[in-house]
Formats: structure tokens, sequence, C-alpha cells
């Protein structure tokens, strides 16, 4: 049990309580800045470094640029709309060197998610492309490109990603026939390989895979050493993964290790 402590105003909660209401406000709101967080709970700086330190250290929150926001698990996914404050430099970066990994590919599958929203919209303009997605803002991008024509798949729409999810969609991706799949993950990892929290969720993407005669992993450099709840993929199973320089080399060079081509941008 640890000990209790004094906030700012003289009362006393246990370090173990407040930590845990932090890391709710930061799945709540999506993201803290840094500065605020002695305001917003009535604790000293140093004690919000310290519980920040220790979350950190348990893999339930991460640090970057002043901002604390939390990390994905079985328990927790977060919304699309907290996604763009996340790592937004990296991830722009990250869907810059996609484009450069497409090739001669004629049809696309393109995953739900923030970052393959900044994809779409960089996508070639000057030879016609098929495009696959479980996304419908990936798909509200396309439709308008007079060189793409946009296959949205059918199923139940996940309110928190506006992702197309479970058997309906994973049965129509079984019958199609995709030159790239370009996929994201909620974490990934060499031992526990790729995953995301939701079932239904991973029976699409695997789908998408297996539909695919090529496949290209996408991820910020947070979601690496992640794991969630459902693994749906190897990273052998992708001939590149791209992510931001912002992964450190000394886990780049483990993936690479074990036989990943990762490409940090």
């Amino acid at each position: 049990m640890l000990p209790p402590v004094s906030d700012t105003d003289g009362h006393h909660i246990s370090a173990q309580a407040r930590r845990s209401e932090l890391l709710h406000l930061t799945r709540e709101r999506g993201r803290l800045l840094v500065a605020g967080i002695p305001t917003l709970m009535g604790v000293s700086a140093e004690t919000v470094r310290r519980d920040l330190r220790l979350l950190e250290m348990k893999g339930q929150l991460r640090r970057a640029y002043g901002v604390a926001f939390p990390v994905e698990n079985g328990a927790f996914e977060s919304v699309l709309t907290d996604r763009p404050d996340i790592s937004p430099e990296e991830k722009t970066r990250i869907a810059r060197g996609v484009i450069s990994h497409i090739g001669d590919a004629q049809t696309l599958f393109i995953d739900e998610g923030y970052q393959t929203q900044l994809i779409a919209q960089r996508l070639p303009e000057d030879r016609p492309l098929t495009v696959v997605t479980s996304s419908l803002p990936v798909a509200l991008i396309l439709a308008p490109r007079q060189n793409i024509q946009v296959l949205l798949l059918g199923g139940r729409v996940r309110g928190s990603t506006l992702g197309i999810v479970d058997s309906w969609a994973a049965e129509m991706l079984g019958r199609l026939r995709i030159d790239l799949a370009i996929i994201g993950a909620n974490g990934i990892s060499v031992e526990s390989g790729i995953t995301t929290p939701d079932p239904a969720v991973a029976l699409v993407k695997g789908a998408a895979i297996k539909s695919s005669a090529r496949r290209i992993l996408i991820g910020a450099h947070h979601k690496f050493g992640t794991v969630t709840f459902v693994r749906f993929a190897e990273v052998a199973d992708f001939e590149a993964v791209i992510t931001g320089r912002e992964l450190p080399a000394s886990q780049a060079n483990r993936f690479r290790l074990a036989g990943t081509v990762l490409h940090r941008v």
C-alpha cells in the first residue's frame, strides 16, 4: 500500500488514488498539458513529474513535447478526435513516407484511423487507383477525386473511430485481391506481434492482410513496444514498417535484427 501524501490544500490522498485519477483524466480528455496538471489536480509540479514518470514506466502514459497522453491497451483505446493531437508532425512524415512505397499498385486497402487519413490526402493524382477502405473518413476524403474509385466496406460502424468492422466487412475483403494493404495498429512488438484492443477490428485487419499481395505497416513511435488485446499479424507479414525518427535507434535495431525492414522517416 502506498503511503498517503498531502496535496497543496493539505488534504490527504493516497499516491495510488492520485495516479489513478491522473490516468483517468488523461484518458477522458485524450491529452493533458503537463504544465497545467499541478493546477488541475491541486498538487506540486514535483509530484506531477514523479507520477508521470511512474505511469510512463508502467506503460500507461507517454510524454512528448510537454503533453501527456494515454497508451492504448486491452482496456482503453483513444477516440479518433483525440488522435490529431498526438505526434502530429511525426504522423505527417510517415504519411509522406508511405507514398513512395506504393510503387505500381493499382488497388489499395487503406485501414481505419487518423494516420491513414493523412495518407489518403496524399495519394497520387496522376494515375487511376481503386481504394478499398474500412474508414468512413477516408472514403469521404477520396470520393471526390476523379482518379480514384472508392469501395467502402459494409458492416458495423464504430462510433469511436468511424471504422467499419465485423464479419460482413471481413467477408467482403475475402472476395477481393488487393495489390497493397496499408495497415495501422495499436501495438507493435517483436515478441507479441501486431495487436489491437478490439476483436472486431482485428478480424477486418487480418482479412485485409490475407487478401493483399503486399502489406505495409504504419505506426508512430509510441506504438512500438506496446501490446494490446488481440494479435492479428506478425511483423514478418509486412514488407516494410514505417515509423518516425522519434523511435530510438536501439528499439529500431531490435526489429531489424528480427528481419524487419523498418524505415524511420
